[in-house]
């Protein structure tokens, strides 16, 4: 009876050991079912975390309002994210271009990073989808502090995006709290970036019943 390995097999065995660990059911670029295109109050997001980071977007007469957060690939239940990509990432004046719509071209990094690499596209690509949707999916005037009125509710929030929006069903929609604060707007999107009904556990994450706040533009 052999009481041990070859060095050649346990060789191979060392190699397979070094290998990323990665689960039968890892996420792979490409494989989702549709898109969540996250919209964000950028007052909320300061008065929660960029105030804390000394963002110029969060300082006196910065003017930031609504700005993209991301396009993210979805599972029904569940989302990708991290995953393992052969495609080359972004170029530091690619990121730097979305700059205009999501505020900084570290945040275009980290949606690359997450969710962009999940696509299964190009970083050119996935930038040029992100900001076609930007600007097919608008948030309108009425949903900013000047023309959404004090005390609405999540309901109100999604009458107004598809007052401004008719092509846009009630059920694509999910406005986003940070306790009564109204944060982001989600909307989901088929694979053909047409609107569909949301998952249940986009829908689970959404505001709170009862009257919202908008914080003031900076």
């Amino acid at each position: 009876m052999c009481t041990g390995l070859r060095k050649g097999a346990r060789t191979a065995i060392l190699a397979l050991m070094l290998l990323p660990a990665q689960s039968a059911g890892a996420d792979r670029p490409g494989d989702f079912d549709y898109w969540l295109l996250a919209l964000s109050w950028t007052p909320a997001w300061c008065e929660a975390e960029g105030d804390g980071r000394g963002d110029d977007r969060c300082s006196e007469g910065s003017g930031w309002g609504w700005t993209l957060h991301g396009l993210w690939p979805q599972h029904e239940t569940g989302w990708p994210e991290f995953c393992h990509s052969h495609l080359p990432d972004p170029s530091r004046s690619q990121t730097a271009a979305m700059a205009d719509i999501m505020g900084s071209a570290g945040l275009a990094w980290h949606q690359w990073r997450k969710h962009g690499r999940c696509s299964g596209m190009e970083a050119t690509a996935y930038f040029e989808a992100s900001r076609a949707a930007w600007h097919r999916w608008p948030v309108p005037e009425t949903l900013s502090p000047d023309g959404m009125p004090a005390g609405l509710d999540g309901g109100a929030v999604i009458d107004r995006m598809q007052a401004a929006l008719p092509d846009l069903p009630a059920e694509a929609i999910t406005p986003i709290c940070r306790g009564r604060a109204l944060r982001e707007i989600r909307l989901c999107l088929d694979r053909d970036m047409q609107p569909r009904q949301c998952g249940a556990d986009v829908v689970a994450r959404g505001c709170p019943p009862g009257p919202l706040v908008q914080q003031p533009l900076r």
